[in-house]
């Protein structure tokens, strides 16, 4: 790389723990610099999150709309190169739009938009302007994920006949005080679309489970539900599977599991063998058999996910890291772009996130009934 790529953000300002999490990410590799941003639609909070990131007081703007005109106008060597959108959901659609139509490469928080409408309209933006869309499913950035991945590719598992995957949190067990900003804004329609939770975790559920295997769901039967009394939108549910390849699975998602953290697990089945990951011990994969006994590989550098590893085996890796290779993986793309090389891209993209919207609008349509995805 020449220089560093410069990163602009939308969303992210005080009180946003997402926004935190993406900007430590990116700073990782030292690939990366923020150069800008819009991170709040209130001035005062906006100003003070500039500040307190060492920005200028004229690369901290109060639209996003405006952060990509005068970004335009900047000569080439000054200007962002791509934008990280870290709004609540019902942004996601208009911010990036706009970021495409102006020029710029694009990493996006899920699920990507509210409607399928508007997912098919900004993927036939990304395949209009042949720019770079990283969708943030972080956890198929683990490396033990990308070694399970690997696995499954190679055939070790043999024909894939089953994929469980489950997400049961506890956080919203409750009703949301107003000042759980976290929790207001997934639990209200407007801004959180359709779903609360099949929307946040469980569209990463069906993302890992897809990734993970290179199978997609064929058609889904759901049953959700909202058990907290004056909740508009579901906090839990369970959703049948079958994929393309005939395999079946399930994906069960809670935010309503008293004491759960984030118990994010996949096990996958195949004719020779399975894998279980759990997202609490990321660094282990099991690995299952019939005729022999059980294996647990750990992350190290001699093999199983060295690749994707900054540290060495036994200092842990996790949630930060597995961003952290999303925005290398973006910053390699951009650069390479500028290089006028080819190079292959490992995130989510744009068709990812319109997959995840289908399948959270399914979910919420099926109603007991086998639907198509």
């Amino acid at each position: 790389m020449k220089r560093k790529i410069r990163m602009g953000m939308v969303g992210g300002g005080p009180g946003a723990f997402i926004g935190d999490v993406h900007r430590m990410a990116a700073r990782l590799d030292g690939m990366i610099e923020l150069v800008c941003g819009a991170f709040s639609s209130h001035p005062d909070k906006n100003r003070a999150a500039g500040n307190s990131l060492f920005l200028p007081e004229s690369r901290c703007y109060d639209t996003f709309e405006e952060m990509f005109e005068k970004e335009k106008s900047l000569p080439e060597g000054e200007r962002m190169d791509f934008v990280s959108i870290t709004t609540p959901n019902h942004l996601h659609a208009p911010i990036a739009l706009k970021a495409l139509q102006n020029g710029f490469h694009v990493v996006c928080e899920k699920p990507m938009t509210l409607t399928v409408e508007e997912a098919e309209a900004l993927a036939a933006e990304v395949e209009r302007s042949g720019l770079l869309f990283c969708l943030t499913h972080n956890y198929t950035a683990y490396p033990m994920i990308r070694t399970a991945g690997q696995m499954i590719r190679a055939g070790e598992l043999g024909s894939i006949r089953r994929i469980m995957v489950e997400y049961p949190q506890g956080w919203l067990a409750d009703a949301v005080t107003p000042d759980n900003i976290q929790g207001s804004w997934r639990t209200n329609p407007v801004t959180s679309g359709v779903s609360c939770c099949m929307g946040d975790i469980g569209s990463h559920s069906e993302n890992l489970a897809e990734f993970i295997t290179g199978l997609k769901i064929s058609e889904l039967c759901a049953n959700i539900k909202s058990f907290v009394p004056g909740r508009l939108l579901d906090d839990d549910g369970d959703v049948l599977l079958k994929f393309d390849n005939g395999a079946i699975g399930s994906l069960s998602a809670s935010q309503i599991a008293v004491g759960e953290e984030n118990a994010l697990k996949i096990r996958v089945y195949g004719t020779k063998a399975a894998i279980e990951w759990n997202q609490q011990t990321p660094e282990s994969l099991v690995i299952k058999y019939n005729d022999r006994p059980m294996q647990i590989m750990r992350r190290n550098w001699a093999g199983a996910g060295g690749r994707w590893s900054r540290l060495p085996a036994g200092h842990p890796e996790g949630f930060i890291e597995a961003f952290g290779n999303l925005y290398r993986d973006m910053a390699l793309a951009i650069d390479a772009r500028m290089q006028g090389v080819e190079y292959k891209t490992e995130f989510p993209t744009v068709h990812d996130g319109l997959r995840g919207v289908r399948f959270i609008h399914a979910v919420v349509a099926s109603k007991g009934q086998w639907i198509k995805l």
